[in-house]
């Protein structure tokens, strides 16, 4: 026995160290492949339906995720996606890629993405069934969009089915860290804006590794302890690919994503508007699921959970989860646990919505 986990440990040690050795010639790991079609498209950004020849859920689901980074966190690759997972169960999915803003997208304003173009990309969605209605999922920023617009909603039948606020904070007093330098006064957003036009994703990104200042160090140790496995070797990379794979935000939607969402903390104090119609949470009446993480250092768990507290809706529910704002959605736990629960919890409203 001794003999044979000797043996087990030297083979790991070559292969580390052969992995290591050839690593920057490692082939570039698959992201983001799973087949789409392009059925709108409007300035930079795109609405993507997967391809399911067949699928057995009547009501589709719509992706919305964060205009930071890139849509295919959520379609990683082949095993490790989301979107596959969901195909697979018969579900009709669709996702909003934002694109890349250029120079001329600096007037890109906070209406123009939570109001037309999210309520655009929400109607196309709707309209692919004689339902009219449409699951939406909104994963950090893209579910707080997503709440706002659901929330300046007003009377009368909406195309939204269900909201899934995934890691998505929907008050900002307390948001941690991010909250906190969003208020320092030396903080002047108005300036940052006129002489950067659009805000660089360097910078953003920089932002997200001060939360962690040793994280690039524990990711090298725990590369450098595992590069004998090849499967973990592959996914750290393809995550890798897609954390520096970031976009710059518009200036005019960063001034109020930071003066109104954060620093006034409108969507909770209800000053929040979208297309001049205010935001009111207790307009939310549609299922809503919450989900939050532990371990989310960028959307803290008590700020996403904060939101079925307020809400209207008698369909409502919380899931605190263990792992990370990352971690949470695209690791092995996720797929079997976090994955599942989002499928059951649209097959349920829809086999609950042709009972009644």
């Amino acid at each position: 026995m001794a003999s044979t986990e000797a043996a087990d440990t030297s083979g790991r040690s070559t292969k580390r160290l052969v992995n290591l050795f050839k690593l920057s010639r490692r082939p570039k790991p698959i992201v983001g492949v799973t087949p789409a079609d392009v059925i709108h498209s409007e300035n930079k950004w795109r609405l993507l339906r997967y391809r399911n020849p067949r699928p057995t859920v009547k009501t589709p689901v719509l992706l919305v995720p964060s205009l930071i980074n890139r849509h295919y966190v959520l379609d990683l690759t082949p095993g490790k996606s989301l979107v596959e997972f969901l195909l697979a169960q018969g579900h009709d999915v669709l996702c909003i890629d934002w694109g890349t803003p250029g120079p001329e997208d600096r007037f890109v304003t906070w209406d123009d993405v939570a109001g037309r173009w999210l309520g655009r990309a929400i109607r196309k969605a709707a309209a692919l069934t004689p339902r009219n209605q449409v699951h939406v999922l909104g994963y950090c920023m893209g579910g707080t969009l997503a709440v706002a617009h659901a929330a300046a909603q007003g009377p009368g039948p909406s195309p939204i089915a269900s909201i899934v606020a995934l890691a998505a904070p929907v008050r900002f007093t307390g948001s941690g860290l991010l909250g906190a330098w969003t208020r320092v006064p030396g903080f002047d957003v108005q300036a940052v804006t006129q002489a950067l036009g659009n805000v660089p994703w360097q910078l953003l990104q920089t932002s997200f590794l001060l939360l962690r200042p040793t994280l690039n160090l524990a990711k090298a140790v725990n590369l450098i302890d595992r590069a004998w496995n090849d499967r973990f070797l592959d996914s750290f990379l393809a995550m890798e690919t897609w954390a520096n794979d970031n976009v710059a935000l518009p200036g005019a939607f960063y001034r109020s994503w930071i003066t109104d969402v954060y620093q006034a903390d409108g969507l909770w104090n209800s000053t929040l508007s979208v297309l001049a119609r205010p935001c009111q949470l207790q307009a939310i009446r549609c299922p809503v699921l919450a989900i939050a993480f532990a371990q989310d250092g960028i959307a803290p768990g008590p700020d996403c959970a904060a939101l079925i507290e307020r809400i209207s809706s008698k369909d409502k529910a919380l899931h605190m989860m263990a792992g990370s704002h990352v971690g949470g959605v695209t690791s092995r736990e996720a797929a079997s646990g976090l994955w599942p629960l989002l499928s059951g919890f649209w097959r349920q409203r829809d086999e609950a919505a042709a009972e009644s």
